[in-house]
């Protein structure tokens, strides 16, 4: 990921989890009412990955596919979604330490990342964990199909 990323995003993360309205921070658009960052193609390609993103994305996958069936039980536990978010939040945080992406390509990651951030804070609320992890489990689905991740498989929700 560029110098920025590696900044940025841990930025952004602590001031998710501190309730702080993130605005100013933000270097790209972020997806708000009407105004929906899309992802794109690489010209029609998916894009590329490294090592240390596609480790991390498979760590966050295999937490999550772990915790689905207790989640659509509704047996998972306010302790449960606080332990999974923690275990996701510790892939972003590898990914973001350790990715080294183009600046095209990381920008795109970025619009995935958002929303798993933005799925692990709901998880660590005091309600609204089924929907944070409904967020995560959706971003997943979009890493994989715009980068490439060999043998990726989308989770069903």
């Amino acid at each position: 990921m560029s110098l920025v990323s590696k900044f940025l995003v841990p930025a952004i993360i602590a001031a998710l989890l501190w309730g702080m309205p993130v605005a100013g921070f933000a270097a790209e658009p972020h997806a708000h009412a009407g105004a929906a960052v899309q992802l794109k193609l690489d010209n029609g390609n998916k894009w590329q990955t490294d090592d240390a993103l596609r480790r991390g994305m498979g760590e966050i996958r295999t937490a999550m596919a772990g915790s689905l069936a207790p989640i659509h039980k509704k047996k998972f536990t306010p302790k449960q979604y606080e332990a999974l978010a923690d275990r996701v939040q510790t892939q972003i945080d590898y990914v973001v330490g350790n990715c080294k992406l183009p600046e095209d390509a990381d920008a795109q990651l970025h619009i995935v990342l958002e929303q798993i951030i933005d799925g692990v804070a709901e998880m660590k609320a005091a309600s609204g964990g089924d929907k944070g992890a409904v967020k995560i489990v959706q971003a997943l689905d979009l890493y994989g199909k715009y980068f490439n991740h060999a043998g990726w498989k989308p989770l069903t929700h």
